[in-house]
């Protein structure tokens, strides 16, 4: 079966890589021996962000009303679609700024192709939709790199501008705190199915619909006081980029599982199988530091450790900002974006209510 809205005879990207989107990334746990004997440059006082708390992008303090935010991602296909693989990598790539409250303002390209096996033109579709994300978001791409590679590799180096005190990262929740997520779960099910010509037509339009959603949020949420941490939930999955945050301040979260938006279908795409190897990878990673209700299930478990490409923003706020929060969500048209848990005393963990 070919891709929804794909004609029989067309290539498929997907076809090209080992494994597609967020779901490409290096284990958390591979990750962490392999960092463990990097050691890195004398910090100079002006980094604001660096590589301490495994935060989304790096922050450098300018002067006292700018801070420059540098970010880099790129992946191999998510989708066959060669406009909408560039229309999604762009967009993963952007959030980066977004989830450090601030505003993005140039971008360069980093493409990897298999010269000798993708026609000119197809390789040009996936530079045309980077290219019509960055106008979305009001950014040029102004330069980039490219590489003749074994498969297909795309996305962004993306700078953006915050005020240094506006700065939100994924260090700075409270015991308390209201967590928000911003977008539903399941992108890594859905392209799972895709890749084994199970997901349909409407399926294919949701998952397009999320993974190419700018989380523009981030902007405004970096005015909100009470919004004490933030970050993106790619990956890792909503779990371990939540472990992450827990980590950073020092508390637990208990997450409720009930109130946690997924995308339409995938419960029972995953029930029947389409999750992804990253899942289980993550899981394997640091499922040490979880605490499941009895009552869930593995598709459940899943779905929480389900690598989403180009995922929601997951917001730590003081109770009486939700409201707040989430209609800075909704004038945006994030209509999913919900209360999925909150932070509390004690060691770093997440406890999940069935």
């Amino acid at each position: 079966m070919n891709s929804p809205l794909q004609p029989a005879s067309a290539l498929r990207l997907t076809s090209f890589s080992h494994g597609g989107g967020c779901g490409c990334k290096v284990a958390p746990g591979l990750l962490s021996e392999i960092l463990r004997g990097v050691r890195g440059f004398p910090v100079p006082k002006e980094l604001m962000v660096g590589i301490e708390t495994a935060d989304d992008a790096a922050v450098y303090r300018l002067n006292d009303e700018q801070a420059l935010i540098a970010t880099t991602d790129f992946f191999m296909p998510i989708v066959d679609d060669p406009y909408d693989f560039g229309r999604i990598a762009a967009t993963n790539a952007i959030s980066d700024v977004y989830a450090m409250g601030g505003t993005p303002i140039m971008a360069l390209a980093l493409v990897g192709m298999p010269i000798d096996k993708l026609p000119i033109e197809v390789i040009g579709k996936i530079l045309e939709g980077g290219e019509s994300v960055c106008a979305a978001a009001g950014i040029p791409i102004a330069g980039g790199h490219t590489i003749d590679s074994v498969e297909p590799i795309y996305g962004l180096v993306v700078m953006g501008l915050v005020h240094p005190d506006k700065v939100k990262t994924n260090a700075g929740a409270r015991a308390g705190d209201v967590l928000v997520l911003g977008k539903p779960l399941g992108v890594g099910v859905m392209s799972a199915a895709l890749k084994k010509g199970a997901l349909g037509a409407d399926g294919y339009a949701a998952m397009i619909a999320s993974t190419t959603r700018l989380n523009t949020p981030g902007r405004r949420l970096a005015n909100l006081d009470a919004v004490h941490a933030l970050t993106d939930i790619t990956g890792f999955g909503l779990l371990g980029h939540l472990l992450e945050v827990c980590r950073g301040a020092g508390l637990s979260a208990m997450l409720d599982m009930r109130s946690i938006p997924i995308l339409a279908d995938v419960e029972r795409l995953a029930t029947a199988g389409y999750i992804t190897g990253a899942s289980a990878r993550n899981w394997a990673a640091y499922g040490g530091e979880v605490v499941l209700d009895p009552a869930i299930g593995q598709m459940q478990r899943a779905l929480l450790t389900d690598p989403q490409t180009s995922g929601g923003l997951l917001v730590a706020c003081e109770p009486a900002a939700v409201d707040d929060v989430l209609a800075v969500f909704r004038s945006e048209g994030f209509d999913s974006a919900a209360v999925v848990g909150r932070f509390e005393s004690g060691s770093p963990q997440v406890r999940v209510a069935a």
